[in-house]
């Protein structure tokens, strides 16, 4: 997940900062830090905030050449 597609992804679902940052159990500096590009977050960090949009229908894509996002509606 890159800086962009966790802003991009926040905007579609209307979440702040801090809605990631909660969802994830990150703090608030971390998710900033990152979308800003001051920092990038260990591995894990990575990983708990990407899952927490994706347990709300966020779906990544990268095929090599385009980043991107879209949503998924689950049953």
């Amino acid at each position: 997940m890159t800086r962009e597609q966790s802003r991009a992804a926040r905007g579609w679902l209307d979440w702040g900062q801090q809605e990631l940052a909660s969802a994830a159990g990150v703090s608030l500096s971390t998710v900033r830090d990152f979308e800003k590009g001051r920092r990038e977050p260990i591995p894990a960090t990575l990983s708990a905030m990407r899952a927490a949009l994706e347990a709300q229908g966020i779906v990544f894509l990268n095929d090599g050449e385009a980043l991107g996002i879209t949503f998924s509606r689950k049953s």
